[in-house]
């Protein structure tokens, strides 16, 4: 499956932001939360899940939003599950590392 991926250098931080391809530009609302899939976050171009998946272990803040790229980095050992929220029915999970 295909999914979209953008990769920022931000400071000394590098940002990871993948989404399902499905989910691109849309908004996801749930009692209080509003979470907007921007294209500006996230498109940077598509790729195979598996690629984008493996980029996880060279960023240190990752942001995943949809069923297929969640749960492939819930395989990977990523992400635990008990990490996993769900806006809407869709998986979104963050990693952060210090």
């Amino acid at each position: 499956m295909q999914v979209y991926l953008k990769l920022k250098q931000i400071d000394k931080n590098v940002v990871l932001a993948i989404c399902d391809d499905e989910l691109l530009g849309k908004t996801l609302c749930e009692g209080k939360i509003i979470f907007k899939v921007k294209d500006e976050f996230y498109n940077g171009g598509k790729v195979d899940v598996e690629e984008a998946i493996s980029m996880i272990k060279n960023a240190n803040i990752v942001n995943l939003v949809g069923k297929c790229c969640v749960e492939h980095a819930v395989q990977k050992g990523y992400v635990h599950p008990d990490a996993v929220i769900t806006i809407q029915g869709i998986p979104h999970t963050q990693i952060m590392k210090l």
